[in-house]
């Protein structure tokens, strides 16, 4: 059974449980309001910069910078988040910037390389049709482009997601907040209860993250009828 909006009734009930299970987690604000503010704003600002850079790359125009962006994101993936974290420190100080500019940094690859691995992975034939019926570069890159590439894209964004939520936990090293201050409490106290504390909702939050862009993974390939291949 689907509903009008293509979701089907298995789908509905399980997002209705992880809004629930999502809910219960705001007994603890402080750590989940910190620790989903810091990844959510790293992913987007990911995203508003690596996928229009990705899609200049494709483009005739950006076709000379595809091996800077390209090498400038793999880069951002070698680099240990945690010395980002310390390098980063210095200039714009303790706090969740300097948190934000490592997680932004680590999460880039993941993007780049899916929106390069999915445009490259639509059919000639299809840019040519579209071409055949008078479609111009800004119809065909919306219409025909994005949503044959969105599958994979969105399996890239789905990594830097849980990449950026489970990375977060190291906030806490430069008083940035998140579950990680319960686990560098714990750590310090040798109190497993508060360790515990910390990793165990922060694992949970990273599989929810996780679920959740799987889910709208499969809405969108059903959607349009077509395979998710992860980068």
């Amino acid at each position: 059974m689907k509903s009008s909006k293509g979701f089907t009734l298995i789908e509905l009930v399980v997002v209705i449980v992880i809004l629930g299970i999502l809910a219960a987690f705001a007994l603890l604000p402080d750590y989940l309001g910190w620790h989903m503010a810091l990844s959510a704003s790293a992913l987007g600002l990911g995203i508003l910069i690596s996928l229009p850079l990705a899609v200049l790359a494709t483009r005739a125009a950006g076709k000379p910078l595809l091996p800077l962006i390209a090498n400038t994101a793999t880069i951002g993936q070698t680099l240990p988040p945690v010395a980002v974290l310390f390098l980063a420190t210095p200039i714009v100080g303790f706090g969740p910037q300097a948190m934000m500019l490592a997680l932004f940094t680590y999460g880039l690859m993941p993007t780049v390389q899916a929106t390069l691995t999915g445009w490259r992975e639509i059919d000639a034939d299809v840019r040519r049709a579209a071409e055949g019926i008078g479609m111009g570069p800004w119809r065909q890159l919306f219409t025909v482009e994005l949503p044959l590439a969105l599958p994979v894209i969105l399996a890239g964004v789905k990594t830097a997601a849980v990449l950026s939520v489970g990375t977060a936990t190291i906030a806490a090293f430069i008083g940035a907040g998140g579950y990680g201050e319960r686990i560098t409490i714990g750590l310090a106290l040798n109190d497993n209860d508060m360790l515990l504390a910390g990793a165990i909702p922060a694992a949970i939050l990273a599989l929810l993250t996780q679920g959740l862009f799987e889910l709208l993974e499969r809405t969108v390939t059903n959607r349009y009828h077509l395979y998710v291949k992860s980068p």
